[in-house]
């Protein structure tokens, strides 16, 4: 009997991959970051970025990574799955992480990096008419997600709080 040892794409900070069943996509380190997972259910494919900050006019360089903002990221990761086979009718996502790591005293928005990554990527999900089926946002805890194309299920190692599946 042939065991099918699957393997698991890793996605580091302000990166962003695809992978097929019966692989897994993983990324952790999710403070104020947020993990946004697009998938296919019938082809068994999702993507994953671990997007930094919300908007790539913060920019400050010539040259911009597409998966550190959330305006460029969810995008660039929808046409990562759409050049493997993704069919754009079927596409969901999950998403995790955006913590507020941070308290501060004053009451600057621009200091509320989670809840505004999170904003961020709703608006472009919600753009690009992609549905959100879960999510595990905001707290003050960090993360680590596994997602599993083939059960459409996202693993949420959360820290001091254990792990849960959504």
């Amino acid at each position: 009997m042939a065991v099918e040892l699957s393997h698991i794409v890793k996605v580091g900070i302000a990166d962003m991959d695809i992978v097929e069943s019966p692989g897994s996509i993983r990324t952790s380190g999710l403070g104020s970051c947020v993990g946004v997972v697009i998938y296919d259910p019938n082809k068994e494919i999702a993507g994953l970025a671990h997007v930094m900050l919300p908007d790539s006019s913060l920019s400050k360089g010539k040259t911009i990574n597409l998966a550190k903002y959330a305006d460029t990221a969810v995008p660039g990761l929808l046409n990562l799955l759409l050049e493997a086979g993704a069919y754009p009718g079927f596409l969901k996502a999950k998403i995790a992480g955006g913590a507020q790591m941070f308290q501060f005293s004053s009451g600057n928005e621009l200091l509320r990096i989670g809840p505004r990554n999170v904003q961020a990527v709703k608006q472009q999900l919600e753009r690009l008419k992609i549905p959100i089926m879960s999510e595990d946002t905001g707290g003050n805890s960090g993360r680590t997600i596994e997602f599993n194309p083939k059960l459409g299920i996202m693993n949420i190692r959360t820290v001091n709080k254990g792990v849960t599946d959504i």
